[in-house]
């Protein structure tokens, strides 16, 4: 007995302190990972979000939203429509927009890859994310809307 709550006191000091510390990436069920530079952050503070491994043949959008129930799609996000390309709170990224997306979609780089500096703020209009739980998202881009697959959630929280 004493041997066991020995043995069970060395492995609890051998793991990490805080299994419920926030994660900085995720990996998807198709093998692309979303990465953050930070989980924890200020209002209208500035973070970097890179992703690898992601299909090129699908687009989608990459904003801080409200995490929905499971299976639905992210949603309200923040952010809208990104024309500048820097320090905004949303992107369409997609190598093969359609039409109307030219200009407005930014392609991958090689191997589903992308960086962006995102803006968070802890409004996403009427919802705070200091009482409902936000993240950084990717989620398949209109033309698959219902498309659950490419999901993807890095939580944060606003200091």
């Amino acid at each position: 007995m004493r041997k066991t709550l020995i043995l069970s006191l060395l492995l609890a000091l051998a793991l990490p302190q805080n299994s419920y510390a926030a994660n900085k990436s995720v990996t998807g069920e198709l093998g692309q990972t979303l990465t953050t530079s930070a989980t924890s952050v200020a209002n209208n503070s500035v973070i970097t979000v890179t992703g690898k491994r992601f299909d090129e043949s699908v687009g989608i959008y990459l904003a801080i939203c409200v995490i929905p129930k499971s299976g639905l799609q992210p949603t309200p996000c923040g952010g809208g429509v990104n024309k500048a390309g820097v320090g905004e709170g949303s992107f369409w990224i997609s190598s093969n927009p359609p039409p109307y997306g030219v200009g407005l979609a930014d392609p991958f780089k090689p191997g589903g890859r992308f960086s962006y500096k995102i803006r968070v703020a802890k409004k996403i209009g009427k919802f705070d994310c200091t009482k409902v739980k936000c993240a950084i998202t990717v989620r398949a881009d209109h033309l698959r809307s219902e498309d659950r697959s490419h999901d993807l959630y890095l939580p944060i929280t606003f200091k």
